[in-house]
């Protein structure tokens, strides 16, 4: 009987022992015993949801669980401690010949690095692995802590930067809108190759370290789930309408982004389509889409094709991400941004990013809902011109919703 106590403690000793090597030395996607982490980190996302349910504005919610992420990582640190006091305490058993007490002496020993004993016949062999073992976790997790926060700061670098270029919440049509409107079409190819490599870097660390889907951006109206799939939509809509003037680089950008997406949603066991029919549905009406297509039209966005004949290729590329980001923006409750999909715990609809007034000497003012004829020809991509505008005039997209304050 001693021998299966000492052996259950023995095995509950290196299968913990497992979950901290697998989560905090080795990079790879969580699969196996390693999982044991995503488990922890579904209860206090779940604690912090129900938190956060009194609250009605996106601001207080955003606030409520901004504190889940380190939660997570005490939790996570309080259920190895656990397991490594019940394995100790069955080890100990028959020395102690008494559970209450095997369960103190393994505490005690956990704590004082194995120099202390509680009373009774000691062990100072598992006194002393005792004590190194929750020594040599508190290092692991100590050194672990820049590696993330490292991964979390090349996350929001390029989310700030955004800001400027989609608006607060980002939605991609603002993306290609605001290039026209000041004139640097031309760097959007370099314009997605950061975002290129933003993917793959965000595809390697979320996959390694899942607790990176609980830590939110600095402002509540940043999130880095909506800025992907805002240039992810900006980089569809540009091959869509200009097909052979668009930049190579769009199409790059839009398969690392939605691997990226598919790589993430692998590791929170959701189900993934390896191969989407290009004519498969999507959630986003054609009516949204040719709302944003006249407000690109407006500006003197220049394109090939009207809406209708860009349609089918829009919406073969966003059937590769749509479902994932949707899923994903509600779970990580990113801001309510236009195409961003619903919000199961949000009680109030899309925020449309206010665009401020475009000057500049002499000319014309910009703003998004009365757009005006720009002083100067509109800036065109090599020998292409504008199609002729339809006489039939949808009103601008314009979702309901109260704007973030300051954009």
């Amino acid at each position: 009987m001693n021998g299966l106590v000492f052996a259950l403690g023995l095995v509950i000793v290196l299968i913990t022992a497992a979950n901290v090597v697998f989560t905090l030395v080795l990079p790879r996607r969580p699969t196996g015993i390693e999982r044991l982490s995503l488990l922890v980190n579904r209860l206090v996302r779940a604690a912090f949801l129900a938190v956060s349910r009194a609250a009605r504005r996106y601001e207080v919610k955003d606030a409520l669980l901004a504190p889940a992420a380190p939660m997570a990582l005490l939790g996570q640190l309080a259920v190895w401690l656990g397991f490594f006091v019940a394995g100790y305490a069955f080890m100990l058993e028959p020395t102690t010949h008494g559970f209450s007490g095997a369960f103190i002496q393994a505490a005690v020993s956990l704590f004082s690095v194995g120099t202390e004993h509680a009373g009774g016949p000691p062990n100072r062999t598992l006194d002393i692995a005792a004590g190194a073992t929750w020594a040599v976790v508190v290092t692991l997790q100590i050194a672990y802590l820049p590696s993330l926060y490292d991964a979390f700061n090349r996350r929001e670098a390029l989310v700030a930067m955004l800001e400027s270029r989609a608006g607060l919440p980002a939605w991609g049509p603002e993306v290609l809108a605001r290039h026209q409107l000041v004139g640097i079409i031309d760097t959007l190819p370099s314009f997605y190759a950061d975002w290129e490599r933003w993917a793959a870097d965000v595809a390697e660390s979320h996959t390694t370290y899942p607790v990176l889907l609980l830590f939110r951006s600095p402002e509540p109206w940043y999130s880095w789930v909506v800025g992907l799939l805002a240039v992810l939509d900006a980089a569809a809509m540009d091959l869509a309408l200009s097909p052979d003037a668009s930049s190579s680089q769009a199409r790059l950008c839009l398969r690392m982004g939605f691997t990226a997406l598919n790589r993430i949603a692998k590791t929170l066991k959701w189900y993934v389509d390896p191969d989407p029919s290009p004519e498969g549905p999507i959630t986003l009406t054609f009516e949204e889409f040719e709302q944003a297509v006249h407000m690109l039209q407006q500006i003197g966005y220049p394109m090939e094709l009207t809406a209708e004949e860009a349609w089918p290729n829009f919406r073969g590329w966003r059937v590769n991400y749509e479902t994932n980001a949707y899923r994903l923006a509600d779970r990580v409750m990113a801001p309510p941004a236009p195409w961003s999909g619903p919000r199961r715990h949000l009680h109030t609809g899309p925020v449309a990013p206010r665009r401020p007034p475009q000057r500049s000497p002499g000319g014309k003012v910009f703003t998004r809902d009365r757009p005006e004829a720009p002083a100067s020809p509109p800036r065109k991509r090599g020998s292409l011109t504008r199609p002729k505008q339809r006489s039939s005039r949808p009103t601008a997209h314009d979702p309901v919703g109260e704007s973030p304050p300051g954009t």
